[in-house]
């Protein structure tokens, strides 16, 4: 009889994580790094969210970074004492370098053949979940390469629409003209986005947040129809609200969704990872729908 390999997931903590949260389940979060007026600070380690914020509102420089290659390969030769093969899901490679420097790497000698990098394309409550899905199939009895294949094949099992309520940092990151958020602000105009696999692009916008949350519901009422519809109707679908600094509003949208969707599970009100919110800034509310396996 075949030894059984004993098999970690990891990810890094653009996927929400609190790597303390889930240490019983075999699951490692490398922290995500950022540039804070000049110095790296590293998400739930030096940079806690509330901080974050607070520096955002103060107007600091702060920006995206990605783990460095030594913390990386420091972070897998760790687990590797503890576990024979690691099943890696880093942040979309459409939005970092972080899983193309992964899968650099993980062809170096010491990880050749131990660690499977995963490039499914999601980020936030998503990659959460596609970790979790990849816990399952380990426990299942699933190989690395077999949980791999049937993540990067899955990927675009989800829909995820973000209401932003301020332009500021898409104006600062250049998703919007100087002008086009002048005029946004003074008629209280909110972006509506879409979070697909590898991109962030813009469904379209919403006068106020109300008119806002009410596009997303029905938006992914059409995905129900679409491109969520084997999910939904096989029963493998659950419906999640992200925020980023807005607990109590991302409440009142959990009711909302939840009445809006009285026979799909409500999994998560998750506060959305620092790499999007660098992006979006503070009052965000979120909606994802995503495959829950069973």
């Amino acid at each position: 009889m075949a030894d059984v390999k004993k098999i970690a997931i990891t990810t890094d903590s653009s996927s929400a994580m609190v790597g303390a949260d889930f240490e019983h389940l075999g699951v490692k979060v490398l922290p995500m790094p950022f540039c804070v007026d000049g110095e790296i600070q590293l998400e739930n380690v030096t940079l806690m969210h509330d901080d974050f914020y607070a520096l955002l509102k103060n107007n600091a420089d702060v920006s995206t970074s990605q783990p460095s290659v030594g913390d990386l390969m420091d972070f897998w030769t760790d687990v590797l004492k503890e576990y024979d093969e690691i099943v890696h899901i880093p942040l979309s490679s459409g939005l970092s370098r972080t899983c193309d420097t992964a899968r650099i790497f993980s062809k170096e000698k010491e990880f050749d053949g131990k660690v499977q990098v995963v490039d499914n394309g999601r980020v936030s409550i998503m990659l959460k979940e596609a970790v979790l899905t990849a816990v399952k199939l380990r426990d299942e009895g699933k190989s690395a390469s077999e949980i791999k294949e049937y993540l990067e094949q899955t990927a675009d099992n989800f829909s995820c629409y973000i209401a932003v309520d301020t332009m500021k940092y898409l104006k600062k990151g250049g998703r919007v003209t100087p002008g086009a958020a002048a005029i946004g602000t003074l008629l209280n105009i909110k972006p509506v986005l879409v979070v697909g696999t590898d991109k962030l692009g813009k469904l379209g916008v919403a006068k106020g947040m109300k008119k806002a949350k009410e596009t997303m519901i029905a938006t992914i009422k059409a995905d129900l129809n679409g491109k969520l519809k084997p999910l939904y109707e096989a029963g493998n679908l659950a419906l999640s609200v992200a925020h980023t600094n807005n607990l109590e509003d991302a409440k009142i949208f959990a009711e909302e969704v939840k009445v809006a969707f009285p026979d799909i599970p409500f999994k998560y009100i998750d506060e959305l990872s620092m790499v999007i919110s660098c992006h979006t800034g503070p009052g965000v509310l979120a909606i994802v729908a995503c495959e829950c396996v069973k």
